[in-house]
């Protein structure tokens, strides 16, 4: 009887841990066939989660040469966007940057906070666009540095010219 007593809860811990096993090799695979997507565009991982990103360029923001990715497709109003920044130096994330889309005076913009990722020596920002989006609406990046020097531009964005 205790033989029967003993092997039960076993045998329950056994099957438990087979599943979960089973279930971390499922997402794994799931994950790695997710990433093989999106031919056209790249494919980042940033901190928890990947985004598909497509290259904007460099560009000169007040003296500062900084590339530039959008994430999350085109800019739709009202929906959020992702940008990435990698400026020309390295502070290992002391800087802050901020990004909003929208016009230079922000008006009904969202100003998003740039998270730094030092495996990409990046900032990942996250904003949503107003709506309605203005005409001419663009990114607009703030960069700050650590002893409060401010540097301020725009990038164009990305954005579907079939939904006008």
């Amino acid at each position: 009887m205790k033989l029967i007593a003993n092997t039960i809860p076993a045998l329950m811990i056994g099957s438990l841990l087979v599943s979960c096993g089973e279930k971390e090799n499922t997402e794994t695979t799931e994950q790695e066939s997710m990433k093989q997507e999106a031919p056209a565009a790249q494919q980042e991982d940033h901190g928890d989660h990947a985004h598909d990103e497509v290259a904007l360029g460099e560009y000169d923001i007040s003296g500062y040469n900084v590339k530039a990715a959008q994430g999350h497709g085109h800019v739709e109003a009202g929906k959020e966007s992702h940008l990435v920044i990698t400026l020309p130096f390295n502070d290992k994330g002391e800087t802050v940057v901020r990004a909003w889309i929208g016009t230079e005076d922000r008006t009904l913009s969202s100003v998003g906070k740039g998270a730094y990722a030092p495996s990409h020596d990046d900032y990942d920002i996250h904003a949503m666009a107003p709506s309605p989006l203005p005409e001419n609406a663009k990114w607009w990046i703030e960069i700050e540095k650590p002893d409060g020097t401010k540097a301020a531009g725009s990038i164009p964005l990305l954005k579907d010219i079939s939904k006008k």
